[in-house]
């Protein structure tokens, strides 16, 4: 069995999908890794909603600028950020804006409720990965933050129940690859990114 690195490795995002179809416990496998990835101040200000009709798929394809991967996956994961969450959550006694975001006024709440939904897109992604299950992240869509398809996303969030206050953050395609390709992972150089402490001196 693979371990976790192996799999950060292998992970890459592919856009071309076969018309095999994933296992339903295969996808909620998936999903609930991403349930049980980290949270700040156990707040999981994130909602998640699996997609598996040709219907939502092709209006989710056309939020996303036309991307013809959104329609052709397998399955989709809308990944919702939820703004409401840390008022819910019941954290309001605290308060130090370094440990409220509720105190960090509307960007800094909003930085903080799109970070906790990439630890969980992350998880996902990774045990996709370990299941064979592959994957791509769309984050060029229309939603509160870049404003584009204004009209689509009122619809998509109609449709799909997203409520004031949650945010589209993210899609996961999910699917299994046409035809491997060879192209590996194209990182910059470990001494490029990482240092030991302020002296720049190599790890």
């Amino acid at each position: 069995m693979p371990g976790i690195l192996d799999l950060i490795k292998s992970r890459k995002s592919v856009r071309k999908y076969s018309e095999k179809h994933i296992p339903d416990e295969d996808l909620r496998q998936i999903l609930e890794a991403g349930r049980l990835a980290p949270s700040w101040m156990n707040v999981q200000s994130w909602k998640f909603i699996l997609i598996k009709s040709r219907g939502n798929k092709d209006l989710l394809s056309k939020l996303s600028i036309g991307q013809a991967h959104v329609k052709n996956a397998d399955a989709l994961i809308v990944c919702i950020g939820d703004m409401n969450a840390w008022e819910e959550a019941k954290i309001t006694h605290i308060n130090n804006p370094a440990l409220n975001p509720a105190l960090q006024g509307e960007n800094g709440l909003l930085v903080r409720t799109m970070e906790q939904v990439i630890f969980a897109v992350s998880y996902m992604m990774l045990e996709a990965e370990s299941l064979g299950v592959k994957s791509c992240i769309i984050g060029a869509l229309g939603n509160e933050i870049t404003g584009v398809e204004s009209e689509t996303y009122r619809e998509v969030k109609t449709k799909l129940g997203i409520g004031e206050n949650e945010i589209l953050s993210t899609i996961i395609t999910l699917g299994y690859e046409t035809e491997p390709s060879g192209t590996g992972k194209v990182r910059k150089d470990f001494d490029a990114v990482i240092s030991l402490e302020k002296n720049g001196n190599k790890f």
